[in-house]
């Protein structure tokens, strides 16, 4: 019997302990919410059209984020270049950004264009730089750190050695323009690295890279051939106005990119040179 009354004395004193608590919501500082780019690291953005030779133009999605509450009406934000941090050309390398963009009603998150230009033919030699900052315009605050409210965009039209590349003695020595015409011809964009500790089924892709890498030579062999079987690929062949037997191969949807096809009468062949004026042959 005392058990029981201890045990209805303990419930009775817990029910007149609990109170009803209030909820704390967020309210942003200044009414305002912050906003930021959402990138998971402060690493730069980094683009090389070489490996869509045939684009004069794409598009980096830069995604902004909110800091606070979804609302259910449309706010406006600002997306602008930091010109003294940029190396890039205005029209030049990049497309104008708007003065203001707009965060849908309901949103926390919006994925803003900004258009990069590939008509500058000395990005084949050098990268530009693109430096980019969020800010809270009319409706947003900019209290957050410039580091997470900015990022680089660095982007170039050449190529870099890849880590695979030196395991593929078919290939040869490594140059941008044999690299260039690998993407072109190959039908893909890189070939696994014999290496176990990278790959320990390395040897599985082996006969699928051995394709790709006859897909080139088969091109380089004879590229004429190669533009009838690919016409869809947009790419064409026209002779040099020199007299030497020369041709230009290039995509008519960016004629300004050539490539040196050169005649050599000794033997009666048409061979590709690379950007050092050396033969490419696999």
């Amino acid at each position: 019997m005392k058990r029981k009354l201890l045990f209805a004395f303990l419930i009775c004193a817990a029910l007149a302990s609990c109170k009803k608590e209030t909820l704390t919501t967020y309210n942003a500082p200044g009414g305002k919410d912050n906003i930021y780019l959402g990138y998971a690291n402060t690493d730069s953005v980094v683009y090389s059209f070489a490996y869509n030779p045939t684009l004069n133009q794409d598009t980096v999605w830069v995604p902004v984020k909110i800091s606070g509450n979804r609302v259910n009406h449309p706010r406006s934000f600002m997306l602008s270049v930091d010109a003294a941090n940029s190396s890039a050309v205005r029209t030049l390398h990049y497309q104008p950004l708007k003065p203001s963009y707009t965060m849908p009603a309901d949103s926390g998150t919006i994925h803003v264009p900004v258009i990069i230009l590939n008509t500058d033919t000395g990005l084949v030699n050098y990268s530009v730089k693109l430096a980019i900052q969020v800010s809270g315009g009319t409706d947003f605050s900019s209290n957050l750190p410039l580091d997470i409210r900015s990022k680089q965009i660095v982007f170039s039209n050449r190529l870099e050695e890849p880590a695979w590349w030196p395991y593929w003695g078919q290939l040869g020595g490594y140059s941008r323009v044999k690299h260039q015409l690998f993407l072109i011809s190959s039908g893909t964009t890189d070939l696994v690295q014999l290496n176990p500790q990278v790959d320990p089924n390395y040897f599985l892709y082996i006969p699928r890279d051995l394709y790709y890498i006859n897909n080139m030579h088969e091109f380089l062999i004879d590229p004429f051939n190669w533009i009838k079987q690919n016409p869809s690929k947009g790419f064409v062949l026209t002779p040099r106005s020199d007299n030497t037997g020369d041709y230009d191969f290039y995509n008519q949807a960016a004629p300004n990119k050539k490539f040196w096809l050169k005649y050599f009468p000794t033997v009666k062949q048409l061979i590709f040179m690379d950007e050092n004026k050396n033969q490419i042959l696999i």
